[in-house]
């Protein structure tokens, strides 16, 4: 039994490198939307790429732009909660919450 399970064990993890690796292999291969139509057709129409004003691919900017957007729907969500959830529209709280 515990060879059987170690068997299983050991297949589901080479099929799992092999897969991580066959879909590595494909990815290289497939280009993204942006790069296929987007870019082409404002070429066609001859305008060219430019560097955007606020470039989030540097660093963690964009990691920290979603951190305080978290953070801020977060903060409303918690403060409007018994609002949005418990409390019907003439301000009295539902039975199964007062």
């Amino acid at each position: 039994m515990k060879n059987r399970l170690i068997s299983l064990l050991f297949a589901l993890f080479v099929g799992a490198l092999s897969l991580g690796w066959c879909l590595e292999a494909h990815a290289a291969k497939w280009t993204g939307v942006d790069e296929t139509v987007v870019e082409k057709f404002a070429e066609e129409a001859g305008r060219h790429p430019v560097e955007p004003l606020i470039n989030t691919d540097q660093g963690d900017l964009l990691l920290f732009v979603f951190l305080v957007a978290g953070a801020a729907g977060g903060f409303v969500g918690g403060y409007y909660f018994r609002k949005l959830f418990h409390e019907r529209r003439d301000g009295e709280l539902t039975k199964d919450h007062a």
